[in-house]
């Protein structure tokens, strides 16, 4: 088996806008499972331009990790301690940079929006933003999780109502732990099944990065 180091890496990642000492923003943007980092970053035409950074990293074989997100947490190790740390490493590079933690953002859809989840829960600090799209923090409903406080960050957790791939149930949850962890929520639910991103999802971002890019970085 593969040590967690060296199952999936940030060198390649693709870089889109500013480099990181001259921009106002960064955005971390994390696929879904069988997609890419040329995919996801589709979604940056889609955004403001306004002087922020896009990082968008690819996982190994297309997969953060192998077994659905609901599934007991060790059966998606090691691969899932080799994402998290992926995330890990590309927010050291940007804050060594000199962009603090509140000016990134973390932005995943679908398994990726599931890891940017998982790791603002495991990384609680005050961040830009977190989005998951069409996600759900990962490991079975009911999972016991200690008390985190993540500071007024805000949150998006947006999902179509009956999106096969994500239980309505673990979406409320979601919403309710971070709630519960000092987020501010936002929670967006569409009508029928469609498992993509939504406009509403977009202008919530839209607004996010606009709003950090009018802000003065303070490292």
């Amino acid at each position: 088996m593969k040590s967690t180091a060296n199952i999936h890496g940030t060198s390649g990642h693709l870089h889109l806008g500013p480099p990181l000492r001259q921009a106002s923003a960064a955005v971390i943007l994390l696929h879904g499972r069988g997609s890419s980092g040329d995919d996801i970053a589709g979604l940056v035409d889609a955004l403001p331009a306004r002087g922020a950074a896009f990082l968008a990293p690819s996982a190994a074989n297309g997969s953060w990790y192998p077994q659905r997100f609901l599934a007991p947490l060790a059966s998606n190790e090691p691969w899932l301690s080799s994402a998290l740390r992926v995330v890990g490493e590309l927010i050291d590079d940007v804050m060594a940079a000199g962009v603090p933690r509140d000016h990134i953002g973390l932005l995943g859809f679908s398994q990726g929006a599931c890891l940017v989840l998982e790791y603002a829960l495991r990384h609680p600090f005050r961040y830009g933003f977190v989005a998951g799209l069409s996600g759900a923090a990962i490991g079975p409903i009911g999972t016991v999780r200690p008390e985190v406080d993540l500071r007024q960050t805000p949150v998006l957790i947006g999902c179509a109502e009956e999106d096969a791939h994500i239980p309505a149930a673990a979406v409320l949850e979601t919403a309710n732990l971070f709630a519960r962890s000092r987020a501010s929520v936002t929670r967006q639910t569409f009508p029928g099944s469609a498992h993509t991103v939504f406009p509403e999802e977009i202008a919530w971002l839209c607004e996010q990065i606009d709003r950090l890019a009018s802000q003065v970085r303070r490292p």
